[in-house]
């Protein structure tokens, strides 16, 4: 029988088919993203005939449902069951997204380790590595190899084999990029395998009962690569993040559905492989340098965990027509909005300075807890004069200048108290009940307000060539 196949193009964005190339997709209106693949018509081993070769399960009632199978298998990680709620599910499919060379393969097979000194039994699939590669990263991690059984190819349909065969607990596949399905004539990281092979291994892997785990890539903006409905396809995503040259990495939970979304786990990268940190407040602020202009301390919340982490700003003279505004670790609309603030009601000469805000440690902040510290150490380099040293503060400015509620004002009070801060300056309309003996509460109501608390007391004088009265009304 002659081999049918048909040529069709697929945006790599979003997904949408067409039957012809277009320069600009019309679902979601990117230029230059439809790529050309062919489907072989004579599927002997797709999805679709998976599920056809597949008996018709009956019904039953939500109430009779059991959730044993749902149980959470801890990895032994204690930041990564963290971030994951608990550890695997059974059945489920988790992607592991990242940099190249941030750590993804090192941390999926620690994490193999552990479970497999459980007792457990895991397949590891590799696609981008030899063998003698993953076995060298081994012996260096200090991992003896036990229970943990590997296989050297991308071939969808060997690793379906291979898990019925060998009936693992845990499934791990590094990467999804480099998998391919056979009915497929397009490359390996072309939207049309991805898809595919992401849907066969996760119905493989939930016939089996294992806990299927997918290390991915991401693209140049952070995004993850490949279609966007890969992460619609998968149970949980985690993304790590960080500096390659710094040893601090950031695991965040961006899409879990059997455990919070909002939870983030600090690793450091040692000889032994990414050990995590229990204590990230203090990673952060390890070389904090006190004393100087241009530097805040700023207590957020990731997930139930709170941080205490430093926010640093330069602000030089501009000697261009459009000063440069660069963030590092925040959003750059959010600095405008700050920035635009500062002018407007402290009076602060920003139009003619370059600024440059950077978070400490490769951490990005979403949260909007952080612009009262992103106020401050504006102010701070602008007038060359330091924050006081013992200060944290948490708080939201609005357009008016106002400091906005925050939520969960005590667990910051805590932490600040925690790290031996003498002052915590949170907004007068935040929530507080508890009782905070070991911090002095301040609460303006005005970004002024916190600005003329926090450098008043410093012994550097304002810059000549800057008249900003912050001492009085």
């Amino acid at each position: 029988m002659a081999k049918k196949s048909k040529t069709l193009y697929q945006c790599s964005t979003c997904g949408h088919k067409t039957f012809k190339w277009v320069g600009k997709c019309s679902q979601c209106r990117e230029w230059n993203t439809v790529e050309q693949y062919t489907v072989n018509l004579n599927h002997t081993n797709s999805v679709g005939n998976f599920a056809a070769r597949s008996p018709v399960e009956s019904l039953v009632e939500l109430n009779d449902v059991s959730t044993d199978r749902a149980a959470h298998m801890a990895t032994g990680i204690k930041e990564f069951d963290r971030v994951i709620g608990g550890g695997f599910v059974v059945g489920s499919t988790t992607l592991l997204a990242g940099d190249p060379g941030i750590g993804k393969s090192t941390l999926l097979l620690q994490a193999a380790a552990a479970i497999a000194k459980t007792g457990q039994k895991v397949l590891y699939a590799t696609g981008e590595e030899g063998l003698e590669q993953i076995r060298l990263r081994g012996s260096r991690l200090g991992i003896s190899g036990d229970r943990i059984f590997m296989v050297g190819t991308g071939n969808v349909s060997e690793i379906a084999a291979h898990m019925t065969q060998s009936d693992p607990t845990v499934v791990i596949v590094d990467s999804i990029q480099t998998t391919t399905h056979p009915d497929l004539d397009s490359p390996a990281g072309t939207v049309s395998q991805i898809r595919e092979c992401a849907s066969f291994l996760s119905h493989c892997a939930r016939a089996n009962r294992a806990a299927l785990v997918l290390s991915g890539h991401v693209t140049k903006d952070g995004s993850i690569a490949g279609p966007r409905v890969l992460e619609h396809q998968v149970d949980a995503v985690l993304q790590i993040s960080g500096d390659t040259s710094a040893p601090l990495r950031m695991l965040h939970g961006v899409k879990n559905r059997f455990g919070p979304t909002d939870e983030i786990g600090v690793f450091e990268m040692r000889e032994e492989g990414l050990c995590g940190i229990s204590d990230p407040s203090q990673a952060f602020m390890k070389q904090r340098v006190k004393s100087v202009s241009g530097s805040a301390i700023a207590i957020i919340l990731e997930g139930t965990r709170s941080l205490a982490v430093e926010i640093q700003a330069l602000v030089t003279t501009s000697s261009m027509t459009s000063p440069r505004r660069v963030a590092n670790g925040v959003d750059i609309s959010r600095l405008h909005l700050i920035v635009a603030v500062l002018a407007k009601h402290m009076k602060l000469p920003l139009a003619n300075h370059d600024l440059l805000i950077n978070v400490t440690g490769g951490l990005e902040i979403k949260e909007p807890a952080a612009d009262l510290a992103i106020a401050l150490a504006i102010a701070s380099s602008l007038m060359d004069r330091p924050v006081i040293s013992t200060v944290a503060v948490a708080g939201e400015i609005g357009l008016a200048g106002e400091l906005r509620s925050i939520p969960r004002a005590d667990r910051r009070i805590f932490e600040a108290a925690r790290l031996g801060f003498d002052n915590c300056l949170i907004p007068s309309s935040a929530d507080d009940t508890g009782s905070h003996n070991s911090v002095k509460v301040v609460r303006p109501s005005t970004v002024l307000e916190a600005v003329r608390f926090a450098l008043e007391s410093s012994s550097v004088g304002v810059k000549p060539e800057i008249e900003v009265e912050i001492s009085s009304s």
